[in-house]
């Protein structure tokens, strides 16, 4: 039993019911632009409300951080961070790209997590010490060691002059056994389950990453920043099969 069975089986709850509102929302629903140029929905708006809600009733000592403005103060030192639609451009078209996230932070480390992707294999969980699981299966990361078996993934490829070491990775995309682009949340779900084995996201928010970290690691993937650390703070990510770390981290120069 996971020390953070109760947290799961809440965030659980809560990702399905935000997922009901947002399939429901979908047909023909308008966006505006917010500052950074990314856009934002009603329907991103009524699933932070549905999380920030359940969350309070349920935890009403932990603070809540979300992508469309939700910041509650924790009075406990934990904190649910949430992304309520991560794709909104995918939801925006009706592509099933897109998910809900959400993380909890307890003491500044990720804990749990729950990965909705609603039209696009479903939950995906994870605890701290408890394992990542899809359903009832347990996740495991692949067990490839070389790039030639290998599948890579990085979100956007408009994206690619915002890596640092782009010049190195476009030299080395070859070497692949194929490289694919659909997204953080897919992305990173196909490295926890061991259909692919590395992802790169070179511009992610805190709420983009905490519930996609937790999965991965307790996967057993490697998660760490362009700049060697482990957090998801830095803005950027590389995840991976463990016995691809070395090779990717030559790769970034971080060797």
């Amino acid at each position: 039993m996971s020390e953070w069975e109760r947290e799961l089986e809440v965030a659980i709850a809560a990702s399905k019911r935000a997922a009901q509102v947002a399939l429901s929302m979908q047909a023909g629903i308008e966006f505006e632009a917010k500052s950074d140029g990314s856009p934002v929905t009603a329907a991103d708006k009524a699933c932070e409300s549905i999380f920030a809600a359940m969350f309070s009733e349920a935890f009403p000592d932990d603070g809540l951080l979300g992508e469309e403005g939700t910041s509650v103060e924790s009075r406990n030192g934990r904190r649910w961070i949430i992304d309520p639609i991560d794709g909104t451009r995918d939801y925006v078209r009706g592509t099933p790209l897109w998910a809900n996230l959400i993380g909890l932070e307890a003491d500044g480390e990720i804990v749990a997590g729950v990965v909705n992707l609603p039209l696009l294999g479903g939950i995906y969980s994870a605890s701290r010490g408890g394992g990542a699981f899809h359903g009832g299966d347990r996740l495991r990361a692949s067990k490839n060691t070389s790039f030639a078996e290998a599948v890579l993934c990085v979100n956007g490829l408009n994206r690619i002059r915002e890596i640092p070491f782009r010049e190195e990775l476009l030299k080395r995309l070859p070497d692949f056994w194929a490289v694919r682009t659909l997204g953080g949340a897919p992305d990173a779900m196909l490295v926890a389950s061991g259909h692919a084995d590395a992802w790169i996201e070179p511009k992610a928010a805190p709420w983009d990453l905490a519930a996609l970290k937790i999965v991965i690691e307790e996967a057993g993937g490697r998660f760490f920043n362009f700049d060697g650390g482990s957090t998801i703070y830095s803005g950027n990510c590389v995840a991976c099969a463990p016995g691809l770390e070395g090779e990717m981290r030559k790769l970034l120069g971080i060797a």
